[in-house]
């Protein structure tokens, strides 16, 4: 055999070694291609659910707060009302500050701290006595509190 036959066959070789290598490089980075695409998937949604747990925790903080906000103006507002009934002064307005606070009490809720504010309002109009008003406002911080706990 020449030199050309051995240069030529070296060559084949060679040229049949490289496309082979060549279409397993190219399947091996198809498969990596393809699992990168999956682990990138589940990463993007993995963060998707992290900020949906992240603003769902903050929609219940903001309700939360809120909340507490209305039952902290309706006390406010039932006090000023409980102090108008012992010493017969009190705000012009007391009336219809405890009057909008009730309504926010009745939108804002649960039903039964809904029931306590209006049970205190009702014993409030009915000109109750001091005691029977303290237990009154006693049941609805006591119904406020328990709904302001955490779960």
């Amino acid at each position: 055999m020449s030199d050309w036959g051995i240069a030529l066959i070296a060559a084949g070789s060679a040229i049949v070694g490289s496309v082979v290598t060549g279409w397993f490089g190219r399947s091996a980075g198809v498969r990596q291609a393809t699992a990168a695409g999956h682990a990138a998937d589940r990463q993007a949604e993995a963060l998707l659910e992290s900020v949906r747990m992240t603003l769902h925790a903050e929609a219940g903080h903001r309700e939360f707060a809120q909340r507490r906000q209305t039952y902290a103006e309706f006390l406010g507002a039932a006090e000023g009302r409980i102090l108008t009934e012992r010493n017969g002064r009190g705000q012009a307005d007391g009336d219809v500050a405890l009057q909008r606070a009730l309504g926010l009490m009745l939108l804002e809720g649960p039903p039964e701290a809904a029931a306590a504010a209006q049970h205190l309002v009702d014993c409030l109009r009915r000109h109750e006595r001091p005691d029977e008003l303290n237990r009154a406002k006693l049941a609805f911080v006591s119904v406020a509190q328990e709904c302001c706990r955490p779960r």
